[in-house]
């Protein structure tokens, strides 16, 4: 069973936000666009990179009012001493939430329970607290903060004009589609 168009299940973690430990809960996404990172470990290789990505064009997310969270398996206190060592993870100003028990990525089902890590997934929830997109994959591959802005533009877009579609590379301003009998075999 796919969790598209599933609310996300109650939670409640800590994270590291702006130099300051915070709590984080499910009731904290509703009202506004929000991405969950999930990435395996602070003070690893590809990690840094995604989030430093994210970091650079985080501005660009808040823009179309999207909060960004960056979840591992660690702990709020790790974040916090990753933050204050590495120079790519200082640029960092969106929530990094610890998720130490496993629940998030359970609740998300990106767990490997056998490392305690999580997979590398992304989750676009919308204002509802409804997950629009989910994209998971191995953790050797890294992701593009500009990709996952294009597909939060594209949602967004769908969600505010009822009855049209995005087609592939859609960007804003190019066309969309109006789902018809009339386009059956046409495109």
């Amino acid at each position: 069973m796919s969790l598209i168009n599933t609310e996300v299940k109650p939670f409640k973690a800590n994270a590291y936000h702006n130099g300051q430990f915070v709590t984080v809960t499910n009731e904290d996404l509703k009202g506004k666009w929000s991405v969950f990172v999930f990435y395996p470990a602070d003070f690893t290789f590809v990690c840094p990179t995604e989030l430093g990505d994210l970091a650079d064009n985080y501005a660009e997310f808040k823009k179309l009012g999207v909060e960004i969270y960056g979840v591992s398996t660690d702990t709020h206190f790790t974040h916090k001493a990753w933050h204050d060592t590495s120079d790519t993870i200082k640029k960092v100003q969106y929530p990094l939430v610890a998720d130490p028990t496993g629940l998030l990525s359970r609740n998300f089902e990106v767990i490997i329970e056998e490392e305690g890590l999580a997979l590398r997934g992304t989750f676009v929830i919308n204002p509802e607290g409804k997950i629009k997109i989910i994209e998971v994959h191995d953790n050797g591959i890294g992701r593009d903060a500009k990709e996952l802005l294009r597909k939060v533009q594209a949602a967004q877009y769908v969600a505010s004009h009822p009855g049209e579609v995005c087609p592939a590379k859609w960007t804003p301003g190019a066309a969309t589609l109006a789902p018809s009998l009339d386009l059956v075999g046409k495109i």
